[in-house]
């Protein structure tokens, strides 16, 4: 199948969503098919308000539609509601074209945090677009529920994974020089991950963050006595995690959280608040502790079974999630395929 993704997270972008996306267009080439995968690098773009590392494409329209016109897909997704997601929908909606969509972040709270513009008209927004699609994808049991109860009538599961291969338990040597018991945050740094209220515990030992973002610096500022990292990535990043006591995920508002499985795999216990994603992925209390009180669930967690993390992970692997995500689409019908594409639509 020819599979076409547009999206306006993509690399050099660092987040959950570039990660599952280029994973999941890996092993459907890999599979047989061939996929297009769109993004903003390939037009001219603009800073993000407040994420000068984050680009959006500046009217994609026509350059868009001969890209799309060129390589002929079997299948459309969009990924994002950003400048290429609407574009992609509006191609769709002008072409009779079905396609699916998925909610990966949570913009309406996002939104109302930094403009105070009501969380319930972004809603609705996010609605008029997603609807427009033939399946909404979402990750987790709870947020489908939530979007259900939002009024998304098409949501449709896809799961996450985890390279087992690379995040596994190993040496924990990497945080000797700090005082035990080492929690740790690893993650994008910014103000919608809610690090403060991590930061800001009353824990033993020590504190740790690993990652880069716009509000490192600030952080720096208000908590001078934790351990700040920067940018971690390959054996750096895995043995971070194998070396901490507790990974802390203190995020109100992720969708999921990639950083949880990753956490697990290398066999160090959750501790986060009981909202959508962790809620999802700490099943078990032997693996990680939920709570309102973020500190209760760091000292919980401490006495969690790690061999128990690593076999919980286990079950979560990128296969499922790129099956899942493919048995999903929606194909364009015959009639469009036989009669070619409009380069003029």
């Amino acid at each position: 199948m020819r599979i076409l993704i547009v999206s306006d997270a993509w690399f050099p972008q660092v987040n959950g969503v570039v990660r599952t996306l280029s994973v999941v267009a890996k092993l459907l080439r890999e599979g047989g098919d061939t996929v297009e995968l769109i993004g903003p690098d390939r037009f001219r773009g603009l800073p993000m308000p407040g994420y000068r590392e984050i680009r959006l494409a500046v009217a994609p329209g026509r350059r868009l539609r001969a890209m799309v016109d060129e390589f002929a897909p079997e299948a459309v997704h969009i990924a994002t509601e950003g400048p290429l997601g609407w574009a992609m929908r509006a191609l769709c909606r002008r072409r009779g074209w079905p396609f699916t969509t998925a909610y990966h972040t949570r913009f309406p709270e996002y939104l109302e945090g930094r403009t105070r513009i009501p969380a319930a008209w972004s809603w609705r927004i996010m609605r008029h677009f997603h609807e427009a699609g033939d399946g909404t994808f979402a990750a987790t049991a709870s947020l489908r529920e939530e979007l259900a109860a939002r009024g998304f009538t098409k949501v449709r599961p896809w799961t996450r994974g985890v390279d087992l291969a690379r995040f596994r338990p190993g040496e924990r040597d990497l945080w000797d020089g700090l005082q035990r018991p080492v929690f740790l945050y690893a993650g994008r740094v910014a103000v919608e991950k809610n690090i403060d209220a991590f930061l800001a515990l009353d824990l033993p030992g020590s504190k740790v963050v690993v990652g880069d973002g716009p509000a490192l610096g600030g952080l720096r500022r208000r908590f001078p006595g934790i351990t700040y990292t920067g940018y971690r990535d390959n054996g750096a990043l895995v043995r971070s995690y194998a070396g901490a006591d507790v990974f802390v995920f203190p995020s109100r508002t992720d969708t999921f959280g990639l950083v949880l499985l990753e956490a697990l795999a290398a066999g160090t216990p959750v501790a986060a608040f009981p909202v959508t994603g962790p809620k999802d992925v700490v099943t078990d209390p032997r693996i990680g502790a939920l709570d309102e009180d973020l500190r209760a669930a760091c000292l919980r967690a401490l006495h969690c079974d790690r061999e128990a993390c690593r076999r919980h992970a286990e079950a979560w692997s990128w296969e499922a999630c790129a099956s899942q995500f493919r048995t999903a689409l929606v194909p364009l019908p015959r009639a469009a395929l036989a009669e070619g594409l409009p380069a003029s639509a």
